[in-house]
């Protein structure tokens, strides 16, 4: 079965983490392929947004990105302490370790920053939240990342998107990048996405 692991920082926006969660897990359940997805944090208990705490499967540093088939990141919000962890140093060497091996990188929102953070965007196409006058998207392009004003970026085996309202068109295309597009869209049409009316085309365009 493949892995997903699924990284939650202090601060982690609960939605994006659970479209992620979600999504795969209906795969794992329901799909033509399964999935299990692993949750990983720098302690035992993490404390996102709002005030949720969750329990995440391993700490990163019992983490090896060899077993795992794509890393997911959600964003967070830093009045809850997200970029403390986020930009820490074994976040960005947990994401980089993936990048060298190859192996889709999947973020939400502010998500994208730690990528950046890690040096794996530099250079390269990409995008976060666009809102509050576009002060992320300015963090990103000094990382040195040429922003693309665009829900969903891919550039390589890398997806960015800009904000929570993406999260479950993320989620459903990185379920297409380790499984395939016919088992996406299988999950759409279970979870009430597509309906089986819908062509091939309607759905591209969800995805531009």
């Amino acid at each position: 079965m493949k892995q997903v692991l699924l990284l939650l920082c202090r601060g982690v926006e609960i939605y994006e983490a659970a479209a992620f969660y979600d999504v795969l897990g209906w795969s794992g359940t329901y799909g033509i392929e399964p999935v299990k997805v692993v949750t990983v944090g720098l302690q035992t208990e993490v404390q996102g947004t709002f005030g949720i705490r969750i329990i995440p499967d391993k700490v990163i540093v019992a983490v090896q990105a060899e077993e795992f088939e794509a890393l997911a990141v959600p964003g967070g919000f830093e009045i809850y302490g997200y970029y403390e962890e986020a930009y820490s140093e074994p976040v960005a060497n947990l994401i980089h370790r993936f990048e060298e091996l190859g192996k889709p990188i999947a973020s939400i929102c502010v998500g994208a920053l730690p990528l950046a953070n890690s040096g794996i965007l530099k250079e390269r196409r990409g995008t976060t939240y666009h809102l509050r006058e576009g002060v992320r998207r300015k963090q990103l392009a000094e990382f040195g990342v040429n922003v693309v004003d665009a829900p969903i970026v891919q550039d390589g085996n890398v997806i960015t998107s800009t904000s929570p309202a993406t999260a479950m068109g993320v989620a459903f295309e990185l379920l297409a990048r380790i499984t395939s597009i016919e088992n996406s869209h299988h999950i759409q049409r279970m979870m009430g996405f597509k309906q089986e009316r819908e062509d091939s085309s309607a759905i591209k365009e969800g995805f531009q």
